[in-house]
């Protein structure tokens, strides 16, 4: 079959929680004997911002982590050739990380090619920006994708689409996998980033003040860290890495003894049951994991007795 993904960016990780998983997507379908091509903007905010702090020269390390990835890019301010991305595709899967113009024009150009056509979600908008979401046009998609119950719950009460799946992320364990015989670095490592205050309290709580109080050896790796949350880090003793590429998470993983998993608020309070990919990134790597409360209400864990 031929699939056609529209993505925000398989090349960029900066902020961009979403890109192993979707990564991951990529090279399943390939090695299933699937045809892909993937799409992403030229000049992306993800990978802009990549570029500018890193350099190009992370392009051709992601290649060697990923040699089967070959994502095209496209201008987002010229019109778009859709017979020649589109004219002879099975499914085309949409992720949630587009711009509504082009959600709105791959569902018009449906009828002229006759594929499957459906809309990836992996964020909390439905519940903490409802006004955006009743601002997509959906028309002609034939279902969505969302990554747990109770957002497929929300879909299929806002009668969105015909139909909605539940597709929980997962890591890709070809390359998430435990990494033996590593001299450790330190005792915690937490990668993550701060963002959009979305889980300040919860940080304080149960990394930068435990971390304090235990006087242990912590590194945090991420990005959009504030001056007043680079000062917390440095009044605990925690060393700030920056930016870590995902896919060198692993390694990273393998030099500390443990980490820890701090959901950001809107999954806590709105949309319990979905961990984000982190724990499944961390347990695939056999890291010790140490989570703040959240609800498991889907039962993806379980505990040994």
């Amino acid at each position: 079959m031929k699939f056609v993904l529209f993505y925000h960016s398989l090349y960029s990780d900066w902020n961009h929680g979403n890109a192993h998983f979707l990564r991951g997507i990529v090279k399943e379908l390939i090695k299933r004997n699937h045809e892909v091509d993937v799409y992403e903007p030229e000049n992306g905010w993800s990978l802009t911002n990549l570029i500018k702090d890193h350099g190009v020269d992370k392009l051709d390390e992601f290649r060697q982590y990923y040699p089967t990835l070959h994502p095209q890019f496209y201008n987002p301010e010229e019109q778009l050739n859709y017979k020649a991305m589109l004219g002879d595709a099975d499914v085309v899967i949409v992720h949630e990380w587009n711009s509504k113009e082009l959600i709105a024009e791959i569902g018009a150009e449906k009828d002229k090619y006759d594929y499957k056509l459906l809309f990836h979600d992996t964020h909390h908008r439905a519940v903490s920006n409802i006004k955006s979401m009743s601002q997509y046009n959906f028309d002609n998609y034939d279902a969505a994708l969302v990554f747990g119950n109770v957002l497929k719950e929300i879909y299929e009460r806002k009668q969105w689409f015909p139909q909605v799946f539940t597709w929980h992320e997962a890591a890709d364990t070809e390359l998430f996998k435990p990494e033996r015989n590593q001299d450790k670095e330190g005792d915690l490592v937490w990668i993550g980033n701060w963002g959009d205050d979305e889980r300040t309290e919860e940080l304080n709580e149960f990394l930068i003040e435990p971390v304090k109080e235990l006087g242990i050896k912590a590194k945090v790796f991420g990005v959009r860290y504030p001056q007043k949350a680079l000062k917390a880090l440095d009044d605990a003793g925690i060393e700030y890495g920056g930016w870590l590429p995902n896919y060198k998470v692993p390694e990273v993983f393998a030099r500390y003894k443990v980490t820890v998993h701090v959901p950001r608020r809107p999954y806590v309070k709105m949309l319990p049951g979905i961990p984000t990919i982190r724990p499944f990134e961390a347990m695939a790597c056999g890291i010790p994991l140490i989570s703040s409360p959240w609800q498991d209400k889907e039962h993806l864990f379980f505990a040994w007795s």
